[in-house]
């Protein structure tokens, strides 16, 4: 789901806007005519057609002539009226087209109007070459039609290896090839990578270039889960033993105990630009304008111009030097919405620049947003969705399912996870295991993997209620970064995951909804993970479960020696 924004850079060698590749057509260019004399010329005709007819209409009427009775003249004039209309309601028609055209490439937002419909599998499209992936020969015009000479010319680097699927127009078959091209160039057979049962085309110019095969994964269901009323299967994709029964196990506890409850407190996607100037004192005049709410309304107004679905929530700002860090934050409807909200951004420094022209903005992320990092503002702040689980265990059902009792699981949490994360540095580590249900549920259901960092800061906190008898468990987790469209989540295998969850695609009922209700769903199962895994330390059963479950009994003699 990451993408790298570069700011536009002005056009080359003088050429005006819209010129060369990827430059707008404009209506106006069928016209015969520059469209300023066209308007002119069809204008002067409407206004003397009509001053022509109202005329001779007017003798009519006074001499009672039929209205009906017309000459030469009169038809000409009708005609030229008629034409002269169309032309300019079609003219004053042509903003307004344009307008809703060009407003139709948003990337995230397409998922949110298309995915809550049924559609034939793409064809495979034409993906952007890469800078990073290029070679320095040119591909040929005609390709080889045998697959062994393409095959002999990749090798050789005459043929890039990324422009297979452009050129040849068949996924799978490009992947067969630079298969077979990277096993002469390596040495290296992958026998155990599949190459057949999947869906190459999906992943054109989206997911994953330059693909050889993939990688199965096996995926275990947790549940039910009974959360907010809702009982849940949570898949799981993961090579851990033990992870899903534990996991499992805490479900199991819940569930027994009457459910868990959840709450969002907070959803918004953060992009933070850096911006360069000559002074700090100029930056500080920066900052104080986007942290004035009186500036608020405008910014936001331009923020929205490149989305229908995001919507900007307000901006911090960080001065380091000469340097200005503002860290946007918007809503993102269904999507995880790195793409929505970084193109609103750049809609935002494009207008800023106007008063503030000597900004140079380094770049469109400056790590203060925080992507893919352990940072202390998306512990504070939040970032993506703002989520609290929490359960009541019956002290019976600790005893009977989890093999512990109350006292001793409150005493490990607080040796554990508070003091000794504390003890470690952690940031947004306190807890058991919170990557370990993230990771799994995220790899399951198409999200970015790397995300796993900030979405699995989490804290644990287990306490003794009603009399010391139960057991009050809850996990806080401020950056839960999850979509249900875009990025792998269109993917066959994640999208059945998503739809067992109920929340596949987008929610035209309630945008964000189903991010939402999946950001709940991460959470629950971090809460039964926690609860079962701080139950089996404080029992002493760890070690016993992964000897029984982790360990494989396959004799690996054979293996290592290959």
């Amino acid at each position: 789901m990451a993408v790298e924004v570069r700011r536009a850079t002005p056009p080359r060698g003088g050429a005006r806007p819209g010129e060369g590749r990827g430059a707008r057509v404009q209506a106006g260019d069928a016209l015969p005519l520059p469209i300023r004399h066209t308007n002119l010329i069809f204008s002067a005709l409407f206004a003397a057609s009509l001053a022509y007819l109202m005329r001779r209409w007017r003798e009519k009427i006074r001499s009672s002539t039929p209205l009906h009775v017309v000459g030469l003249t009169e038809i000409f004039a009708i005609c030229g009226l008629v034409a002269s209309l169309i032309y300019l309601l079609s003219f004053f028609g042509i903003a307004f087209v344009q307008s809703v055209v060009s407003n139709s490439d948003d990337e995230d937002e397409d998922f949110l109007i298309a995915s809550a419909q049924p559609k034939p599998a793409p064809a495979p499209a034409v993906p952007a070459q890469c800078a990073l992936l290029q070679s320095a020969g040119p591909a040929p015009e005609v390709m080889p039609e045998e697959d062994e000479e393409i095959v002999s010319q990749v090798v050789a680097g005459k043929i890039p290896s990324y422009v297979l699927e452009t050129k040849l127009g068949d996924c799978r078959r490009a992947a067969g090839i630079r298969r077979e091209s990277l096993r002469r160039i390596t040495g290296r057979e992958i026998n155990g990578l599949p190459l057949d049962g999947f869906d190459y085309a999906s992943i054109l110019g989206q997911c994953c270039e330059m693909p050889v095969g993939y990688v199965q994964l096996p995926v275990g269901v947790v549940g039910p889960l009974l959360l907010d009323g809702r009982r849940l299967y949570v898949p799981m994709a993961t090579t851990e033993g033990c992870l899903v029964a534990s996991t499992n196990r805490g479900c199991k506890a819940i569930a027994e105990s009457g459910g868990a409850s959840s709450v969002v407190f907070r959803d918004g996607m953060s992009r933070a630009p850096v911006a360069r100037f000559p002074t700090a004192r100029r930056a500080a005049e920066l900052m104080r304008f986007l942290e004035n709410p009186d500036n608020f309304d405008t910014l936001s107004v331009v923020f929205s111009r490149s989305t229908r679905f995001g919507r900007l929530q307000g901006v911090k700002c960080a001065l380091a030097g000469r340097n200005l860090y503002m860290r946007f934050t918007c809503s993102t409807g269904d999507a995880m919405g790195m793409n929505m909200i970084s193109k609103g951004v750049q809609h935002v420094l494009d207008y800023l620049e106007e008063d503030f022209p000597d900004m140079d903005v380094v770049s469109i992320s400056g790590n203060f947003c925080s992507d893919k990092k352990s940072a202390a503002v998306n512990w504070i702040e939040g970032r993506g969705k703002s989520v609290v689980c929490e359960a009541i265990i019956r002290e019976d059902v600790v005893e009977k399912v989890l093999k512990t009792n109350v006292q001793s699981l409150v005493e490990l949490n607080v040796i554990k996870n508070l003091a000794g994360s504390a003890v470690a540095g952690a940031l947004g580590g306190f807890n058991a295991h919170a990557s370990n249900i993230v990771s799994a549920i995220f790899i399951a259901t198409g999200q970015d993997p790397a995300q796993n960092v900030e979405s699995s800061q989490c804290i644990t906190m287990l306490e003794a209620v009603n009399g010391g008898r139960d057991l009050h468990i809850s996990v806080t987790m401020p950056s839960i970064e999850v979509g249900t469209v875009g990025g792998g989540t269109q993917l066959a295998s994640q999208s059945a995951c998503l739809d067992l969850l109920g929340v596949k695609g987008a929610n035209r009922e309630s945008p964000g909804s189903n991010a939402r209700l999946l950001a709940t769903v991460v959470a629950g199962a971090v809460l039964a993970g926690e609860l079962s895994l701080i139950s089996a330390q404080a029992a002493g059963h760890l070690v016993q479960s992964h000897m029984k479950y982790n360990r494989s009994r396959k004799d690996m003699s054979n293996s290592a020696a290959c």
